[in-house]
């Protein structure tokens, strides 16, 4: 999806125990649906070795990443930042214009997604705070639609590279081949 300024998704807080699975799919989340790379606070260890063993079998390119101080890279982030919150801005009043400053300016920005209560200064530090649908839900689901809000829904037709195994679309049943076993079938 490099054809615009990175994306970077930032899971702010990860609750050990309790938010393994969560955290995980922010990251699965972000890497299928068009980020160039997630960042997680450095107590999820689990989730970044579940996403970066996706990227290395399903492709990418995405990195996955942990920092110990989250809040931090939000202070030292150069772009713009949009933090997640059913508290914010309806998606469908501002997403004309974070595009536009993501694609028409060139700006990279930082998608936060909070775990347990976000501090005020990260509400403050965002240039928008944005809310899907302004209900309660899972922050899964409000990356998934922010971010195809963003691309438009380009991300969809997103080709992996280095991939080991490739999903093939199927009216029903599941069919996952490997990359290699493709490539000799092409050669024959």
């Amino acid at each position: 999806m490099q054809e615009f300024p990175e994306v970077a998704v930032l899971r702010l807080g990860h609750r050990p125990g309790r938010d393994e699975r969560m955290t995980t799919h922010v990251g699965l989340t972000a890497r299928a649906l068009g980020a160039d790379r997630a960042v997680f606070p450095d107590n999820a260890g689990q989730s970044h070795e579940t996403v970066a063993d996706i990227t290395d079998r399903f492709g990418g390119p995405f990195a996955v990443e942990r920092t110990d101080s989250p809040r931090a890279s939000i202070r030292d982030w150069d772009g713009r930042i949009v933090h997640l919150t059913m508290y914010g801005e309806r998606v469908q009043d501002v997403e004309g214009e974070i595009r536009s400053a993501h694609r028409d300016d060139g700006e990279p920005l930082l998608v936060v997604v909070g775990a347990e209560k976000v501090p005020f200064d990260v509400y403050e530090a965002a240039d928008w705070n944005v809310g899907i649908t302004n209900q309660p839900h899972s922050e899964v689901a409000g990356l998934a639609v922010f971010l195809d809000r963003l691309f438009e829904g380009r991300e969809l037709d997103r080709d992996w590279a280095d991939a080991d195994r490739r999903v093939i679309p199927m009216e029903t049943g599941k069919r996952v081949e490997s990359v290699d076993e493709d490539a000799e079938s092409d050669a024959a």
